[in-house]
């Protein structure tokens, strides 16, 4: 450990461990790159799921992929309910489709809902009920000591969409689906999911099998030079 390193973390009270890294070659690094963007190049978002079952298990790995995002302060501000339960999706389909049929017919702007026309999106929400997985992706908003204070959380939007988006490339990876759904408002999903106070409904993320004959958007991602600037 170079001395200027050692020094530093000496004079913390905190405990430190070695960094576990392995080094690759560039050729190793750019192959690992550019296997990886194929293979996420290929993810699309569907509406259109099988019931067949998924694991638990799977689940339980994007779960854990997830986990490991990092987060501001390392407060790790997320919750992920898992919801397999046939009532449980049903309950939450029906109150997602009732703000979502205000959200369609005069709740949202004609431009928000212009926007939304390429995607066929409308409030029926089928992939609700017909995947085998639902799971709701919880922030929490602020910590609760032992004692019931308030313990300030840090960066906790930044730190929730990162983890959510290791958990979508961790499904594609295994191959499955998921939607990145917010039904608007998403305040239903605490109450029926029975979670505190301090944790608010982020993203609702059905997972499964696409079903046969499922269909995307027409749509094309932006290329590096719309998407990056180099200076």
């Amino acid at each position: 450990m170079p001395k200027t390193i050692r020094g530093e973390l000496a004079a913390r009270s905190y405990p430190f461990v070695p960094l576990r890294f392995t080094r690759r070659t560039a050729g190793e690094s750019l192959a690992r790159a550019k296997a990886f963007h194929d293979e996420m190049q290929t993810r699309r978002t569907t509406r259109h799921f099988s019931t067949e079952p998924v694991p638990r298990e799977l689940i339980e790995w994007a779960i854990r992929t997830a986990g490991s995002a990092p987060s501001g302060a390392h407060q790790q501000p997320w919750t992920f309910v898992a919801v397999s339960d046939a009532e449980t999706k049903l309950r939450i389909r029906e109150a997602a489709e009732k703000e979502e049929q205000a959200f369609y017919n005069g709740r949202a702007p004609q431009e928000w809902i212009d926007a939304l026309a390429p995607l066929g999106t409308d409030e029926h929400k089928p992939h609700l009920t017909d995947a085998p997985w639902v799971v709701v992706m919880f922030r929490r908003a602020y910590g609760i000591d032992e004692d019931g204070s308030r313990r300030t959380y840090y960066y906790t939007p930044e730190s929730c969409g990162i983890a959510a988006g290791f958990f979508i490339a961790a499904v594609h990876m295994m191959g499955l689906v998921t939607l990145t759904h917010t039904p608007s408002p998403m305040g239903f999903l605490g109450e029926l999911l029975e979670r505190p106070v301090n944790e608010k409904a982020m993203l609702v993320m059905p997972v499964g099998l696409p079903a046969d004959g499922a269909m995307v958007p027409d749509n094309h991602r932006k290329p590096l030079d719309q998407i990056a600037i180099w200076r």
